[in-house]
């Protein structure tokens, strides 16, 4: 099975915002490249919010190009066998933080954000992942900075987004 066919596969699983979901179903369908970076069009991406063991603060970086504080992620890459495995890989190279565990219930949400040309679209399938206990985290070169912030504390720093990643990923816990 090929991340193209994984990648439509989850979608397909995944119940909730259904006109965003068909959006992405539609892109994958009409660019066969749709998963990669080079589709200029758009292309999928995964990411992951990192959430403390004890459940009360996420893990966000200073996106270095963007100068925003996101969750963790990216594209794709040809190595990644399903996205959940892209979110991941992700998620542990930018936090520095090994042995994160998905929540075993798929994506969290999707969000769909323009990007500066060539490319016009990430179509972000966002997972959410729970640290070890122990975790110390390491500024990656993509980051400016990496910090903790309590669950009210988010909406201050981060955009829309990241608020709805966050609420969504509370309704799983």
């Amino acid at each position: 099975m090929t991340l193209h066919d994984d990648a439509v596969l989850v979608l397909k699983a995944y119940e909730d915002q259904a006109e965003l979901r068909q959006a992405y179903l539609d892109h994958l369908s009409v660019h066969p490249d749709g998963m990669w970076k080079a589709c200029e069009a758009g292309h999928l991406t995964a990411s992951a919010l990192v959430i403390d063991p004890e459940q009360r603060r996420v893990l966000l970086t200073l996106h270095k190009k963007l100068s925003m504080w996101l969750q963790m992620g990216g594209h794709c890459e040809p190595g990644d066998a399903t996205m959940a495995a892209a979110a991941l890989r992700e998620a542990e190279e930018e936090s520095g933080i090994a042995g994160l565990t998905l929540l075993a219930s798929g994506p969290v949400r999707l969000d769909r954000h323009p990007i500066p040309a060539p490319c016009h679209w990430h179509l972000d399938v966002q997972y959410a992942a729970l640290a070890p206990a122990g975790a110390v985290e390491a500024i990656s070169d993509e980051s400016l900075d990496l910090r903790w912030f309590g669950y009210d504390e988010v909406a201050a720093v981060a955009d829309t987004s990241v608020v709805n990643l966050l609420e969504a990923t509370r309704a799983r816990l």
